[in-house]
């Protein structure tokens, strides 16, 4: 869908400060600092989906918090 944009925040993540961090696709690809968002459009999501798939990067294990 153009224009769909895909937002992950690290506050937003239920997984914030587990040992999920360390292997996070966020930080692996981006070296993002600890507060940053991060915000990929669909395509770059598409081609992280497929890197993933082949074993070239690990999952996006982001899950939002519920509250």
């Amino acid at each position: 869908m153009p224009g769909t944009i895909i937002s992950v925040s690290c506050d937003d993540c239920c997984l914030q400060e587990t040992d999920a961090c360390e292997d996070c696709l966020v930080s692996f690809v981006l070296d993002r600092e600890p507060e940053d968002a991060v915000v990929i459009d669909v395509e770059e999501a598409r081609a992280l989906r497929l890197l993933t798939r082949a074993g070239l990067v690990p999952a996006l294990r982001f899950s939002s918090r519920v509250g």
